[in-house]
């Protein structure tokens, strides 16, 4: 399932100076989640594993199943929502893993995808929206008016926005001295700036839904694209510095507005 993967030369100073001890693999097939019995095989390659484990009654009553298990003592590697690279702290040392899928991609976008894990690692950030929210994530699902998987998919990308307020200053100074992974960062941003604007328009028209537009939005964070009304206050430093409790107020007004 896993095979040790080198890191170009145009990817090992983002490594070096953000997550030196990380190991990097390619992984034999896709996957939202790792299944348990093939996570472990990581065992074989690390020094120690350390399963996540969040307290029960964070969670909703109506959780998806796989964010129960997830919550659980099951030592369990990815999500969905994560994306085509996924890491973890879960092993000693931190692992990132690239999914098959991205075979095909622009070798630029590939080590963007890279750098920005290493990144990411480095920031020491929760691994997942659950060590974001902790018991808030309670409060976030009373916010929202959606089913529990739509709930789940407006969770992660509100961390993902999060994350991305945190890197996105470190991207922008690649200009200066990584010039070939800031353009990589810069063509996916431009990429998506015509879709952010108009979602505003798209869930009016009921194009596309809340959970799509928040996580489209929450995308483009990280690559400091403008983002129109209602996601544009969550492009704030008071984001940034207030968290949680921030996300779960945004949606809390997000959803009042759209019920009038």
């Amino acid at each position: 399932m896993f095979e040790p993967r080198a890191c170009q030369s145009v990817v090992e100073p983002i490594k070096a100076d953000h997550a030196p001890a990380a190991l990097v693999f390619d992984t034999a097939r896709d996957f939202e989640t790792v299944p348990p019995a093939t996570a472990e095989e990581l065992g074989f390659a690390v020094d120690a594993l350390e399963p996540a484990t969040y307290p029960a009654d964070w969670l909703p009553d109506d959780s998806p199943a796989v964010l129960s298990q997830y919550a659980s003592s099951t030592f369990t590697i990815g999500m969905p929502g994560d994306g085509s690279v996924v890491w973890t702290r879960q092993t000693d040392p931190p692992v990132v893993l690239v999914k098959p899928r991205l075979e095909g991609s622009p070798e630029s976008f590939v080590n963007f995808l890279l750098a920005e894990a290493f990144v990411e690692l480095g920031l020491e950030v929760p691994e997942h929206f659950l060590g974001f929210f902790e018991d808030s994530y309670r409060d976030l699902d009373r916010a929202i008016d959606a089913d529990p998987t739509s709930t789940y998919q407006i969770a992660a990308a509100l961390y993902d926005g999060w994350v991305g307020l945190q890197t996105q200053d470190v991207f922008a100074e690649w200009h200066e001295t990584h010039p070939e992974l800031a353009d990589a960062w810069q063509d996916a941003g431009d990429r998506l700036e015509g879709r952010v604007a108009g979602l505003p328009r798209a869930v009016a028209r009921g194009e596309t839904d809340v959970a799509d537009a928040t996580e489209l939005a929450c995308a483009a964070i990280k690559h400091a694209i403008e983002l129109p009304a209602p996601f544009g206050a969550l492009d704030t430093a008071a984001y940034r510095d207030h968290g949680a409790e921030y996300a779960v107020r945004w949606a809390e007004k997000t959803f009042d507005a759209m019920a009038d």
